[in-house]
């Protein structure tokens, strides 16, 4: 058994000016949340060909000691917390496919993303089978929503409902921006519909650690976009020529900042 969700995150940005902000988003949160020992390792960044999709292709090994609950640490062998990711970018579809060695079959966590220039309207958008489609849940994201978020990861800097960009004009949001933005057709706009699918099995505690694990994907889905966007003014000016030399600099940064400091970013949180 596997369980799936499907989290809808809207965003008064275009598709197109996403792909950059993504990128850069990706870049920042990734220096946040690296040091002590822990973080994240580029081994690869390169462009791919496979069955007529072209994109880019990342791997990435996640050292996240801190990130998951205390119940599975007590448990999990010395060394088992490191996680591999696998990402296939052929924006504006993207999938990434997460792993652990220790665990083998026996966990991974799938996440396929269609960018769409609309309000998450669209139902199915991922093509499931009906019965497995009529499993699904469906949670919408406000990125504007304070109440999306606790305490402990709120940043007034990164709050969607204060932020105003200087060299869009764009925000703050209020609770109704999604009605104010669909009634302004100049206005960007645009979907990220995350499928989301979790296998844990580990006798006595797969349901728990499933729901775990997709609680701590919609606070990431929610702090990285609430990030992103008021981040806004750093990077509408870049194209992806940039970007690529950003993750080239960033990859550097991160094998230093991996081996000091203390631990960063998001801890995890038991239930």
């Amino acid at each position: 058994m596997v369980l799936i969700k499907e989290f809808r995150v809207c965003l008064p940005i275009s598709v197109e000016e996403y792909q950059v902000g993504q990128l850069f988003s990706v870049a920042e949160a990734s220096k946040d949340n690296t040091g002590g020992g822990e973080g994240i390792e580029v081994l690869k960044n390169e462009p791919y060909e496979r069955d007529g999709e072209k994109g880019q292709y990342t791997h990435k090994i996640y050292h996240l000691q801190s990130k998951v609950p205390s119940f599975v640490k007590m448990l999990a062998p010395e060394g088992s917390l490191v996680f591999h990711e696998k990402a296939w970018n052929a924006y504006p579809y993207c999938r990434t496919s997460e792993c652990n060695e220790y665990m083998k079959d026996d966990f991974f966590i799938k996440i396929e993303t269609w960018h769409k220039p609309d309000f998450g309207t669209l139902e199915n958008v991922h093509g499931l089978d009906a019965e497995t489609w009529k499993e699904v849940e469906v949670v919408p994201i406000d990125i504007a929503d304070r109440s999306e978020i606790s305490e402990d990861d709120y940043k007034p800097e990164e709050d969607p409902a204060t932020y105003r960009s200087e060299k869009t004009g764009r925000g703050p949001l209020n609770k109704d921006w999604m009605k104010e933005v669909q009634n302004n057709p100049s206005s960007p706009h645009m979907c990220a519909y995350k499928l989301v699918t979790v296998k844990f099995r580990w006798w006595g505690l797969q349901g728990r650690v499933e729901k775990f694990i997709h609680k701590q994907e919609k606070r990431l889905f929610t702090n990285f976009h609430r990030q992103l966007f008021c981040s806004l003014d750093r990077w509408v000016d870049l194209n992806m020529d940039d970007i690529r030399r950003m993750e080239d600099e960033t990859q550097r940064e991160l094998d230093e900042m991996r081996q000091k400091g203390t631990v960063r970013g998001m801890t995890a949180k038991d239930e």
